[in-house]
Parts: C-alpha cells; structure tokens; sequence
C-alpha cells in the first residue's frame, strides 16, 4: 500500500533482524515523529541457509504487526506503507509472509528491490542530515544486506527521492545491494562465542569479495562524505561515544573516526555474549550480531578509504514515512 495523504502517516519497514514503525506527521521541511517502535523478530533466521522463512520467525513478526496495527488505528494514522527488505526478498515461502501481513495489517508489504531499498535509505538518510557534503555515500548495514548508496543531496520535496520520480530533490548516482549483513555473516561464519581468528577471516574475506563487485558499480571514490545508518551503525557510534545509555540526541550526526570503528570491532570481538548484552547502550536483540555487524562497516571503511563515518538515525524507515507525502 503506498497511497498520499495529507494527514498523519505510517511506515512499517520489516528487514532480517528488525521490524520497526513510525508514526508521523507532515511538517514543513519533513516529518514530524508522533511514534517510533523497534521489535526485533529475526524474520531472516536461517534464511541464508535453509531459503525459507522459519515458521516461528513468521509467528514473532505476526505478534509485532498485531501491536502495530493497533498502534497505528489508536494514533489515526491516515495512509499505512510497509516494506520488506532482504529475507523477504530471498525466501522461497515470502507469499506465505505477504498472505500473513494482508491479513494481519490489512496492507500489503512490499517486497522491494535493492534498488528501491537504496533510494529510500538514501532518502530518509539526507532529510536527516542537513549540510552534509555533495556527494555523499550512505551505507544502510541490515540484517540481511547492506546497500551503498552514492547520491546528491539536493533539495525539493521529500517524495522526489522515490524511484521513479523526476528528482528536483535528493538523487541517487548509483547504488548496490550486497547480500551481507549482521545477521547472515554471523550464522554465515561467526559460529563461536567469540569468534575465532579463522572465523573473521572468512567473514572479512567475504566482504570483500562483495564490496570488489559493489565498487563496480558505485564509484566510492567520488565520496566527499560517508554515512552510515541502521541499528549496527548507531550502536556502533554509541559505544565509540561512550555513552552511559543509548542517546538518539547524542548519537545522531556523530562524526566517528576510522580508529574508534576499528578499536570498538576489536572490544565485541572479544567479548562473550554477557559481556556485549552487559553494555549500556546494547539492545538485547543486537547482542548475538553486533559484531558480524561491527566487521562489516569496519570492512567497508577500510575498503572504501573512509576516514570517518557520520552516523545517523535516520534511514529507510523514515524514506518510506515520507514517500506519504504530497
């Protein structure tokens, strides 16, 4: 479902760790936020390895969509967008996930391209990073996949950025969706707790291989900016920090140096489990994957020449808000 509407708006997007909603409001340069939610329902457990959707991941994201649903009748949200991103787009059962979403939302969840995926991230990204840099890199670190995404920031409506659209606003030059994320390199290489060196070497060697056909297509190289948005990136930029607790306020547009990234990789790859979830800022759901997640930025910034990421808490969730709006 991807109507206008003038009023109040929701965005669901359902990726392979996390599904999350906002509620908002049209403001005059954006959205103004009335409600954010984050559940994480691993839709993509096993999916690297099996090609199916687990029943019991299907059954957790159906508990998650009850509450949202709910959620978003009790705020009056007027138009109703839900994407699904990587597992979705991999599985050999995702109609039983779309059949599952009609009737539990009563929308229907698009199941997008990488294409499309960038352009949202890259959408969402730039609405809320004003003055950053032209060009600029962003890179959306899933659970699943990761999209790098080189754009111009432009200015003009928000709904511009959409795939499709003539864009008087943000512009993607070029894009590329790898099929590695925080979820799948962990069950993919990170077997033990911790991993062992032979582990991260597999895992690191992987990216690479990705990252050889990304550049391919993205010319990184013509970066002046690097941004990093998603759950790995903002826990990653919280632990730099040193936060006592997760802080949006204080992790949003932290400039993070390419050291820090690589000393904060190095810590959760040492720990074990109760050490990670012990950390303050660390969201239960991220503590088995935090560190496929840590390797795949590091790896990017190492690959790409990046000498720091500006880490945002805004992304794709916030493209499909605005894709709402007139």
């Amino acid at each position: 479902m991807s109507s206008t509407t003038t009023g109040r708006v929701a965005g669901i997007d359902c990726g392979t760790n996390s599904i999350r909603l906002l509620v908002a409001d049209p403001g005059k340069s954006g959205l103004v936020d009335v409600h954010r939610e984050m559940r994480v329902v691993r839709l993509g457990q096993g999916v690297d390895r099996t090609g199916r959707l687990a029943p019991e991941a299907l059954e957790r994201t159906r508990l998650a969509l009850v509450d949202y649903a709910d959620r978003i009748r009790g705020l009056g949200a007027g138009a109703v967008r839900m994407v699904a991103t990587s597992a979705s787009r991999d599985a050999e059962n995702a109609e039983d996930f779309r059949a599952m979403v009609r009737a539990t939302l009563g929308a229907e969840a698009e199941v997008i391209s990488g294409a499309e995926e960038a352009a949202l991230s890259f959408s969402g990204a730039v609405a809320g990073l004003p003055g950053v840099a032209d060009p600029l890199l962003v890179a959306d670190i899933g659970g699943g996949s990761t999209e790098l995404v080189l754009g111009s920031p432009g200015r003009g409506s928000p709904r511009s950025a959409q795939v499709g659209h003539v864009q008087a606003g943000p512009r993607v030059i070029a894009s590329h969706s790898m099929d590695v994320g925080c979820v799948r390199m962990t069950e993919r290489h990170l077997r033990t707790d911790p991993p062992t060196p032979d582990q991260i070497q597999a895992t690191i060697a992987d990216l690479r291989v990705a990252l050889t056909e990304a550049t391919a297509e993205v010319p990184v190289r013509e970066t002046a900016a690097f941004v990093g948005v998603a759950g790995t990136v903002t826990t990653i930029a919280a632990l730099a920090l040193k936060l006592p607790g997760y802080d949006p306020a204080a992790i949003h547009g932290a400039v993070v140096s390419y050291e820090r990234v690589a000393e904060v990789t190095e810590m959760l790859l040492r720990m074990r489990h109760a050490e990670r979830a012990a950390l303050p800022v660390m969201h239960p759901g991220r503590v088995d994957v935090i560190g496929g997640g840590a390797l795949v930025l590091r790896t990017v910034m190492e690959f790409i020449g990046a000498d720091e990421v500006i880490a945002s808490e805004h992304d794709i969730l916030d493209g499909i808000a605005m894709s709402l709006l007139p």
